[in-house]
């Protein structure tokens, strides 16, 4: 079972949600810690994890969950809902780069993935449900790549193109009917010349045959 597998089994499921999507990070900057703290539990792998509700409504939400050296399960720790995440800033547009960060309404943190491409992956999970289950108030997406946005540019040319299609193949069906319904005219036309012309040539012949 890969990790990803396992968090979405061991933390999400028990919860009646579905995991959509995650990414290993690590900090940037470390973060302060206090002076008076002590007893840290070692050396730990962080995860941001993208994840909806099962039950109607749906809700989606962001969680940070860690695995602790030594140990196979995993800790849930922070949780936002989506709708407080604010903007999503890709760092660098014109490259492939694993730093990222995130602002939502209470906090900021600034990550490092794994690689670049899983961070790419997540951004644009990530980017797809914000569009699907937010309403309102989207969060704002800076310095990304076209390609982690292409999601929806892709989904919407394809439907253009689609649509584009039907709209052809509609004309075209039209201008059949046109045609067929000339075409039928026209044979009206002619059958009702044919009529016309023998009801003329028998009248022809029988005044002849008198």
């Amino acid at each position: 079972m890969s990790v990803k597998s396992a968090i979405s089994k061991e933390i999400f499921a028990p919860h009646d949600e579905r995991m959509l999507g995650a990414v290993q990070v690590k900090r940037r900057t470390k973060k302060k810690i206090p002076f008076l703290a002590t007893g840290g539990q070692g050396e730990y792998l962080t995860y941001i994890c993208l994840s909806v509700t099962n039950k109607k409504p749906a809700q989606a939400s962001i969680t940070k969950v860690k695995q602790f050296e030594g140990s196979t399960s995993f800790v849930r720790r922070t949780q936002w809902m989506l709708e407080q995440l604010r903007q999503v800033n890709g760092i660098d547009p014109n490259r492939d780069s694993p730093e990222f960060d995130l602002l939502f309404e209470n906090a900021f943190d600034q990550w490092v993935a794994s690689t670049a491409s899983e961070k790419c992956t997540f951004f644009q999970v990530l980017h797809h449900t914000c569009q699907r289950y937010l309403t309102d108030k989207k969060p704002e997406f800076i310095n990304c790549q076209s390609k982690i946005m292409g999601g929806n540019s892709i989904l919407h040319s394809a439907a253009d193109s689609v649509t584009s299609a039907v709209q052809k193949a509609s004309q075209a069906l039209n201008e059949r009917g046109e045609r067929l319904g000339r075409a039928e005219e026209k044979s009206e036309e002619l059958k009702n010349s044919a009529q016309q012309f023998a009801e003329t040539a028998h009248k022809v012949r029988f005044w002849w045959g008198k």
